[in-house]
């Protein structure tokens, strides 16, 4: 077993970890605990009552957070013509077809996210035991496979997370970064958890977000009341 630093025993200490704690006390953890020599990347997990084992019960979207993710996202277009104009004026990185498929299946992987057009799809469908475990492959469900290629890249350069619950019904997202204030994290995780509740499957019985926690990359990881969120969540549906 992997031992744990001075640092992170230090900060476990702060928390306790039988109490769920208000999305604001739960932010202010979490800042207070992210003291790396790095910006710490910011993440919420919840745990799901579905069983992704059935098709009906998988819970996979993306949500644009309003904040951002506070990352540079390079994004790759597969696109030809008017559409590949339309990518590099968008603010696309990497702007290509067959050429960037070669790269890739060479090994090169500098990019965060992929978009295509759909005509683009069988240049990259080959590509999916290369991209597809890295979450990189472009989807439909995603909008990540569109023809307005030109507003696919401006959402992934903005903040558009994707999202899909893993085998054992958890699923999780960055929200930010440390040095984001607490208002701005607490703005993307109702974001991000708002888009997982509205993807309810009807198939979902129960129970349908159990669990959740708010942590940095190198913090503890901090539970999260989801009745105050609940709470937060429906006061700005009545706004």
């Amino acid at each position: 077993m992997a031992r744990k630093s001075q640092r992170y025993l230090k900060a476990r200490e702060s928390v306790d970890r039988s109490t769920r704690y208000p999305l604001e006390e739960c932010v202010k953890l979490v800042k207070d605990n992210a003291n790396a020599k790095f910006d710490e990347t910011v993440e919420v997990a919840i745990l799901l009552g579905v069983n992704p084992r059935y098709p009906d019960q998988i819970v996979r979207g993306t949500c644009i957070l309003p904040h951002g993710t506070g990352q540079d996202v390079r994004v790759l277009a597969f696109a030809r013509g008017e559409k590949a104009d339309e990518a590099r004026e968008a603010g696309a990185d990497y702007v290509g077809d067959e050429d960037y498929a070669k790269k890739i299946e060479e090994g090169w992987l500098d990019f965060d996210v992929v978009v295509a057009t759909p005509d683009m799809m069988k240049v990259i469908g080959k590509l999916g035991r290369v991209l597809g475990p890295r979450g990189l492959m472009p989807s439909p469900k995603t909008g990540t496979v569109t023809m307005e290629i030109g507003e696919a890249v401006r959402e992934s350069k903005a903040g558009k997370i994707s999202f899909r619950v893993d085998k054992t019904g958890n699923l999780h997202a960055p929200v930010g970064k440390a040095s984001f204030d607490p208002q701005q994290l607490q703005d993307n995780a109702l974001a991000f958890i708002e888009k997982v509740n509205q993807l309810r499957p009807s198939a979902a019985k129960g129970l349908y977000m159990r669990k959740a926690t708010i942590s940095s990359t190198m913090g503890p990881g901090v539970k999260l009341d989801l009745s105050d969120v609940r709470t937060r969540l429906q006061a700005k549906a009545v706004r």
